[in-house]
């Protein structure tokens, strides 16, 4: 074989050993700009590569996922459960034969667009962006697209194919509950297993991290969840990903049995109220992390000439700053964040105070 030939093999396999609903690489919708194929990789492949060689994707280690600067080593991070979303969707894509390639690249390239801070920086950055644009606002997911469209190899992007792209865009949920009853609005089942996939994920490595940061207590877990879904974290990842794989295998549309929707839903809601909006010493450090990821946006607002060159932000209105500046902030990690502030805004806070004193 040739090896201009191994991309075509590579197609010619999948179209005969994935399901009738899988989403064939060589019927891609394409990219946003044409450009030769790869002679070994197909598109799909590709994507996945390209993501995990962005900067981007390098930086979601030093994001957070729940809990800022753990004391000890084994929180998530932002890439982490990139990780574990992109482990537990391959297992599903691969069990209902679909593209595991498309599937793989949506996961790891889901949070891309995620704030320092994790969900607190999503939050803040919604509320002052739209100090400076009203009617704007900033969702995560919007800015994974963002960041693979226009934003990576300094304002290039990486131009993914569509079915990557709309995964991405499309992949949260947010806190709806999962309801298999109306089709998903992702474009691709690959695309669906990802959304589900990372419910999956954050349901489970969340009450993980919670009992390790005193938060909860395993018998603290609603027990009616656990009796259906399971008592540890594998048993309970286990449940979910084979009930979604048996009520879903040679269908055109993902599904998972009533008792075990509800039990995951149910467990959803649990981490919301006890875990997302407690008042305690972990998420009173959001609160401080909300404070400066806006004083930093306020600061690069009025110091455009800061943002790198590719902004041009020099150059633009108001609106055209705001977003670049968005752009920006969202794209920092924690300890980065952290110096600028500590750089532009605390000295000079520090310094206003001695001034005060000395007088």
């Amino acid at each position: 074989m040739l090896v201009t030939d191994i991309r075509t093999w590579q197609e010619e396999l999948e179209r005969q050993t994935l399901s009738r609903y899988a989403t064939l690489s060589a019927e891609t919708r394409g990219r946003l700009k044409a450009e030769a194929k790869c002679p070994i990789r197909t598109d799909f492949q590709r994507d996945r590569d390209r993501i995990i060689h962005c900067k981007a994707f390098r930086r979601l280690k030093h994001k957070t996922q729940v809990f800022i600067d753990p004391g000890e080593d084994h929180y998530r991070t932002r890439l982490t459960h990139t990780l574990e979303v992109s482990q537990i969707a391959r297992t599903i894509s691969r069990a209902l034969r679909l593209n595991e390639d498309l599937t793989e690249a949506i996961a790891l390239g889901h949070d891309l667009g995620h704030t320092p801070f994790g969900h607190a920086g999503e939050r803040a950055l919604d509320e002052v962006y739209r100090e400076y644009v009203p009617g704007a606002h900033f969702r995560h997911n919007e800015q994974s697209l963002r960041v693979v469209d226009i934003i990576e190899k300094d304002g290039k992007g990486l131009n993914l194919t569509w079915e990557v792209r709309d995964g991405i865009v499309n992949h949260s949920k947010g806190s709806d509950d999962l309801n298999f009853d109306e089709q998903e609005a992702v474009g691709t089942l690959e695309g669906q297993v990802v959304r589900i996939a990372d419910r999956i994920a954050y349901i489970n490595h969340d009450i993980d991290d919670s009992i390790r940061a005193g938060m909860l207590k395993e018998e603290d877990l609603p027990q009616e969840c656990l009796a259906v879904l399971g008592y540890t974290h594998s048993q309970r990842i286990a449940t979910m990903v084979i009930d979604l794989v048996e009520h879903s295998l040679d269908k055109p549309q993902l599904g998972m049995s009533k008792e075990v929707v509800e039990a995951s839903n149910l467990l959803k809601d649990f981490l919301f109220k006890n875990v997302y909006a407690v008042d305690n010493s972990a998420m009173r450090e959001l609160e401080k992390a909300e404070r400066l990821v806006k004083e930093l946006f306020r600061f690069y607002m009025e110091h455009p000439e800061l943002l790198p060159q590719w902004y041009n932000a020099e150059l633009l209105d108001v609106n055209g700053r705001a977003r670049a500046t968005c752009d920006f902030v969202a794209g920092m990690t924690d300890r980065y964040a952290i110096r600028r502030h500590m750089q532009y805004i605390a000295s000079q806070t520090s310094q206003c105070d001695a001034t005060r004193d000395d007088s």
